[in-house]
């Protein structure tokens, strides 16, 4: 694959999440797809195969009002996609770390996406 068909899965994917649209955050996902959660260098969540990860989302979307990943940079090596990001998010419930519903929630991290047979094979998701 190369760096436009890269661009083109992970596009599709992050417009579906700012969208909340599960089902088509689906469509570009490999059936065995992993996805990875790393907070401070710890994982802190991972999904195995699709309906694990789609089961996750719909649950995770419960959790904001608004959200959104803007890619503002990319890397792409192989058969991988790291993807800098500026992630923002209104809650929509009060949170443990003290995030009360409605405040605004800023971020920069990075997702690497992994690619085989035409499709999103892991997500990494790091800030």
């Amino acid at each position: 694959m190369e760096f436009a068909a890269f661009k083109e899965l992970v596009t599709a994917y992050i417009e579906a999440y700012n969208r909340f649209d599960v089902g088509r955050m689906l469509v570009p996902l490999h059936d065995a797809v992993v996805f990875k959660n790393i907070s401070n260098g710890e994982v802190n969540l991972t999904t195995t195969g699709k309906e694990e990860f789609r089961r996750q989302a719909e649950e995770a979307s419960q959790y904001f009002s608004q959200r959104e990943q803007r890619i503002i940079d990319w890397q792409v090596t192989g058969n991988k996609a790291e993807v800098a990001v500026d992630y923002s998010a209104v809650a929509a419930v009060d949170f443990p770390n003290g995030l009360k519903t409605g405040d605004t929630l800023h971020l920069q991290g990075k997702s690497v996406f992994r690619f085989a047979h035409g499709k999103i094979i892991s997500i990494e998701d790091i800030s």
